[in-house]
């Protein structure tokens, strides 16, 4: 008994060892992922015009950062560009979804699996085959060219989601509507929508952080004269960093992070 004791006390040790072992190994990744997010986030209240010195606490980068009109120009063209996007990619990403998941028809397969291929695409080859697609059409870059562009970008990931949510999704209460009286288009919008509201609002969330954050793709179907907040930023970066630019990466950092939390929230909403 002593011996059969003394194994499992050892199992139990090595286990917490293995469980410490892990927890240290995630904290060490998170550490080295946003650390550095931290410490651009602190040095925004620097007082000292170099990063690398501390001279105190201050708001004053925030005040000129929201002052500069150039800057926020560009940040109103990337919440139009975003919110667009968003909205449109969520709606049709929507429809694909429902397409593939209830419908049988030749090449969907196909269709389903370059859903799932557009979500690991590289951005840069997606920006360089978009660029070719808009000059053979002879298509001048701008606005259109960066909506465009931005959703294509979003669509697979808002029809990822809401295919999720579809696996889960009990047909027997769309029989049971029909039954009752209605019509197809009465079943989707008090059935199939309701049900679906939590994963195409995670969708919408999700697609409105990707377009802010894009730069890679915008960089390529953007036109000179719209100028959106990423590219501003990248541009301005080249120069140097400075304690406004500081203040505008956390502030971004702090809207991507509120974003992306509630879109977590409403994707365990949608499990319940």
């Amino acid at each position: 008994m002593s011996d059969q004791h003394s194994r499992e006390h050892a199992r139990a040790g090595w286990r917490r060892t293995v469980k410490g072992l892990s927890a240290a190994y995630m904290w060490a990744v998170y550490f080295f992922l946003y650390a550095p997010i931290l410490v651009v986030m602190v040095y925004s209240f620097n007082s000292a015009r170099f990063a690398t010195d501390w001279r105190g606490f201050t708001w004053d980068w925030y005040a000129k950062l929201f002052a500069n009109q150039q800057l926020m120009n560009a940040a109103v063209n990337s919440l139009m560009v975003a919110t667009l996007a968003a909205t449109l990619a969520t709606a049709l990403g929507t429809l694909a979804a429902l397409v593939l998941h209830r419908y049988r028809f030749r090449g969907r397969k196909v269709l389903h699996g370059s859903i799932f291929v557009l979500t690991v695409s590289p951005d840069i080859v997606m920006g360089i085959s978009m660029l070719i697609f808009f000059i053979a059409l002879r298509i001048q870059l701008g606005f259109a060219t960066l909506l465009i562009a931005h959703v294509t970008l979003c669509l697979p990931f808002v029809a990822v989601t809401v295919l999720a949510r579809l696996a889960e999704f009990n047909e027997h209460i769309v029989e049971a509507a029909k039954d009752l009286g209605a019509t197809e288009s009465k079943a989707f919008r008090y059935v199939i929508l309701p049900l679906l509201t939590p994963a195409v609002a995670a969708g919408w969330l999700l697609s409105f952080t990707l377009s802010m954050d894009d730069v890679l793709i915008s960089f390529f179907v953007t036109g000179p004269t719209f100028e959106i907040l990423p590219l501003k930023i990248y541009s301005m970066v080249r120069l140097g960093v400075k304690p406004d630019i500081n203040a505008l990466s956390a502030v971004m950092f702090t809207l991507t992070v509120v974003l992306v939390l509630a879109a977590h929230a409403l994707t365990k909403a949608r499990k319940k």
